[in-house]
């Protein structure tokens, strides 16, 4: 007996689809002027981006005209719901065109450096949150949360990055196509790969209990993705492009990227894994084949140019804005007006920027680097944004941190976010560029 379509489908309230209309509509233009406006001031476009949220959440637009934002974003789950999925895709595609433009050499001649970057840029700061979070009062732990359990949680929301403002970063100040760029957004990746792993056992630790058998299902998760994908994605993903730069009809190479991103991230969330990190290998899928398909031209028009270029434009003046806007929605910090809030917050967030930077900077120096070339890996990395804004979201969600410790987090994303860029700038000005970086510039201005 064959499945019957039912006779007529629920369609979506009219008033619920006006209210989706225009929260994208005055996000996307809001987060468009504010990055113009950040772009003013010498900041990344995705600083004045980031502030979109908190200048039309609760924070302000709440705050001064709080039945205007109590219509325009109800607490509807629906509503929410909506807004959401559209910012979920523009993160998995900011990650996805980020892997793109990760550069194949530097990751076998610097990998190892990009290693140690890591591992002192988790460690550091990982050691320092915990010992931050067993001083916090007790009024900062959540219902289901003991001392240890809100300890090991401040620990692992200090010792991530966040790719995707990394990301954004790094291509408002044009550096994605430098050595220290592509360092930093490889070093970012092993960070907040750890990172996510150690999180969802802490968040069992709180919930279900840690069990020895989930914790070696999360690590054999992890290796068997890369390894399927560089054994069987890679082949596939190589005859997939190539077979959408043969169609005559435009932007098919846009899409078949979209569609292996997507369905690379659907892959690692059923793993129970982040999606980005799906979204993060098929971008240096695509990346590879497209580079591979660059290299087999006898001789390169002088205005060639990408197929995939439309997407990475769409990506970072569409969705990316979307997205970051979207998650600054979630800030309130009208909770700072508490003397111990504020003075707790100040207190976390020195130790968040002093554990990544300090982490960052001795696995540089020990992978033999620069001094200038530490301190730009060290202010990078140090930009948190909205990854730490899910980590403190899922934190308040299963009990592990009250509203109180909510809003510290939080804090640590946003500051964290503006601060680093000015510095980033400062040190790379200290670095020259190199003839490999200058072409790498030249195919990146083609894509």
């Amino acid at each position: 007996m064959g499945l019957s379509m039912p006779a007529t489908l629920p369609s979506l309230p009219a008033h619920l689809l006006l209210l989706f209309l225009l929260q994208v509509g005055l996000l996307l233009a809001t987060a468009t002027l504010m990055g113009r406006l950040a772009a003013r001031f010498g900041m990344p476009a995705v600083a004045g981006e980031l502030l979109t949220g908190v200048l039309l959440g609760p924070s302000l637009l709440g705050y001064l005209a709080p039945g205007f934002w109590g219509w325009l974003f109800p607490s509807r789950p629906e509503q929410a719901f909506m807004l959401d999925a559209v910012a979920q895709v523009g993160v998995l595609l900011l990650v996805g065109v980020t892997g793109m433009h990760l550069d194949r050499t530097v990751l076998r001649q610097r990998g190892l450096t990009a290693a140690t970057v890591s591992v002192g840029g988790l460690l550091v700061p990982l050691v320092l949150g915990v010992g931050a979070g067993f001083l916090l009062p007790e009024t900062f732990r959540g219902e289901q949360a003991d001392r240890t359990v809100l300890a090991l949680f401040i620990g692992v929301a200090l010792a991530v990055s966040a790719i995707p403002v990394i990301a954004k970063t790094l291509s408002d100040m044009g550096l994605l196509h430098r050595n220290i760029g592509q360092l930093i957004v490889t070093a970012a990746v092993v960070d907040d790969t750890a990172a996510w792993f150690l999180l969802s056992l802490v968040s069992a630790l709180a919930t279900t209990g840690l069990t020895l058998g989930a914790a070696g299902l999360s690590v054999a998760s992890i290796l068997a993705f890369v390894a399927v994908a560089l054994t069987v994605g890679r082949p596939l993903v190589q005859f997939l492009m190539q077979l959408a730069a043969r169609s005559t009809v435009p932007g098919t190479s846009a899409a078949t990227a979209v569609v292996i991103i997507l369905l690379a991230a659907a892959g690692s969330h059923a793993l129970h894994l982040e999606p980005v990190f799906g979204a993060f290998i098929a971008g240096i899928l695509i990346g590879t084949a497209e580079q591979q398909a660059r290299e087999t031209l006898p001789a390169p028009a002088e205005g060639y140019r990408s197929p995939l270029a439309p997407l990475r434009t769409t990506v970072l003046s569409v969705f990316a804005p979307i997205f970051l806007a979207t998650a600054g929605l979630r800030v309130d910090l009208s909770a700072l007006a508490q003397p111990a809030v504020l003075l707790a917050g100040i207190g976390v967030l020195v130790v968040a920027i002093a554990g990544k930077f300090t982490g960052a900077y001795l696995g540089a120096r020990l992978g033999r680097l620069g001094h200038w070339e530490a301190v730009a890996l060290g202010a990078g990395l140090n930009a948190r944004g909205v990854v730490e804004i899910i980590v403190a979201s899922i934190g308040l969600r299963v009990g592990i941190l009250s509203a109180a410790a909510y809003t510290i987090v939080v804090l640590v994303a946003v500051a964290t976010s503006i601060m680093a860029p000015p510095i980033l700038r400062y040190a790379v000005a200290h670095l020259e560029s190199t003839p490999e970086e200058l072409r790498r510039l030249q195919a990146l201005g083609q894509r």
